[in-house]
């Protein structure tokens, strides 16, 4: 029986479990922002799983206009029989002056969380809009949005996608099964199905194609990587994984205990904690040094326990407050094993103030100096001041899509299936069956969550034989896990990305092959 997808869920929806939102989503428009006033659209709280609404724009890119369309819309997640069980929200940039479409590369954005949408990169990073903000990332009003000059829609095209319960996204019903969506491999089989779906819609299989991820998208876009070749058929030009999680890559112990301490070297750096010959260094001059101690010190010792000879354990803890702005009694009551939450709570209790998690740049006020760890997260509180504002009124306003869904920065996706993440492994298999696929990594020196020594490591133990280095590489910048809020490492970022897109699009008639 010829059936399509839209004709195995129109019924439901005319039976009244869904409600038809927005007469204006069902066709194209152009946005006018000095138009004259429109007759309100219908709005409803029931999401409409397939819709879609255009507007044209366009962005100045190094002294280069770029004109662009923007769709705004949702697109189903179905069952093997057809149901549709869920709407994504997306938002796709295709810039319109582009004869050839194949050539052309396609950037495929997720945030993470779980159970945050995407629009932490779409509106501060690579897309062509950004939200006001500082020169430091700090909140300020009014709130809104302006010009990114930094965007990559020059020589990309990008669409963002909002997975299940995150930003205007929802499952549909009730009776959707959880477990389809909320899990680490369940979030990569089923997004690696709307990838297909979206890309066959938008006529994009020719394209060289890209995923970025950031935090826990990190883990999605590494797992996707091999999903979408195993499962979909489609094969990636490149990765990019901006503030890493671990990606399954085991690390207990003293290594994991050990890793913290450059991060902990970098934040006392910035806060001026370190001693006057380390802090009159530059950042990077510095954490050569401490990764150096590290790797050949500070693990080995931690890895001798309560058996590390007194004097030894004494030398390895005065280091460790040389290279933190700790003290040495501290370190030495934490066993050297000093944790995340401590050292946010310690480095600035004297002065009366805590450190952010996510970045360690901001600063935070708890009720009282006593304690082990911060009230909140300093940082994130600062975003979501900034962020919640700006991403309600660009996609209502300047991309008119109106609903009164909720736009939710945090959404309902827990409890989380953990087991089984095998990712770094996943994107390593990818690597080697796939001499196309080139992996970036980018890091915050501040970032206290995904810290960037981390991520070297982890860049390390995926190719443990070394023989993909050549397509691994790593770049650091000065600020945390939203590296991008920075607006100096704004531009390099977005650079890093070009450059990185440019060198990894294979020459003319260069096969895939060893």
């Amino acid at each position: 029986m010829n059936v399509t997808r839209k004709q195995l869920w129109l019924p439901l929806l005319l039976a009244g479990t869904m409600s038809l939102q927005l007469q204006a989503q069902q066709k194209n428009s152009k946005a006018n922002p000095n138009a004259g006033e429109e007759t309100p659209p219908q709005r409803s709280v029931v999401l409409n799983p397939d819709t879609a609404v255009t507007t044209f724009h366009d962005v100045t890119v190094k002294g280069q206009k770029i004109p662009y369309k923007a769709i705004a819309g949702t697109q189903p997640v179905w069952d093997q029989d057809g149901k549709v069980l869920a709407g994504l929200f997306y938002t796709y940039y295709e810039r319109t002056d582009v004869k050839d479409r194949a050539a052309r590369p396609l950037v495929i954005s997720f945030n993470g969380g779980p159970g945050t949408p995407s629009v932490w990169m779409q509106i501060a990073y690579t897309g062509p809009r950004l939200l006001n903000i500082d020169d430091e990332g700090y909140p300020i009003q009014p709130y809104g949005i302006h010009e990114n000059p930094e965007t990559i829609l020059d020589i990309a095209d990008i669409i963002y996608i909002d997975p299940a319960n995150t930003g205007f996204s929802r499952l549909i019903g009730k009776d959707v099964p959880r477990e389809k969506f909320f899990g680490v491999n369940a979030d990569i089989r089923y997004l690696a199905e709307w990838i297909n779906t979206f890309v066959s819609r938008q006529n994009r299989w020719a394209s060289p194609k890209y995923l970025i991820g950031e935090s826990y998208g990190t883990t999605r876009v590494s797992g996707l990587a091999l999903e979408l070749q195993n499962a979909q058929w489609m094969y990636l030009n490149g990765v990019i994984l901006v503030s890493p999680t671990e990606l399954g890559i085991s690390r207990n112990g003293p290594v994991d205990a050990a890793l913290r301490l450059p991060y902990f070297a970098a934040t006392a750096w910035y806060h001026k904690m370190l001693p006057p010959d380390l802090q009159q260094k530059d950042l990077t001059a510095v954490l050569p040094e401490v990764e150096n101690f590290t790797i050949h010190e500070l693990i080995p010792a931690i890895s001798q326990g309560g058996f590390l000879e007194d004097q030894q354990r004494k030398n390895i803890a005065a280091k460790m407050a040389r290279y933190s702005g700790l003290s040495e009694k501290v370190i030495l009551q934490h066993n050297l094993d000093v944790p995340p939450n401590f050292f946010w709570k310690e480095l600035l209790r004297d002065k009366g103030f805590t450190v952010g998690r996510l970045d360690s740049r901001y600063r935070g006020l708890d009720r009282e100096d006593a304690g082990n760890g911060p009230d909140y997260n300093a940082e994130l509180t600062s975003w979501l001041h900034a962020f919640t504002p700006a991403i309600n009124i660009y996609l209502r306003q300047e991309l008119k899509f109106s609903t009164d869904l909720k736009y939710m920065m945090f959404g309902p996706v827990h409890p989380w299936d953990k087991n089984g993440d095998n990712t770094g492994e996943n994107l390593r298999e990818a690597m080697a069956a796939n001499p196309y696929l080139h992996v970036m990594i980018q890091s915050g020196y501040y970032d206290g969550a995904c810290d960037y020594f981390n991520a070297k490591y982890s860049m390390w133990q995926m190719d443990p034989g070394g023989r993909l280095k050549d397509r691994l590489s790593w770049r650091g910048y000065r600020s945390g896990h939203m590296m991008y809020l920075r607006k100096d490492d704004l531009a390099t970022g977005n650079n890093d990305i070009r450059d990185f897109i440019r060198a990894s699009l294979p020459k003319t008639g260069q096969a895939a092959k060893y």
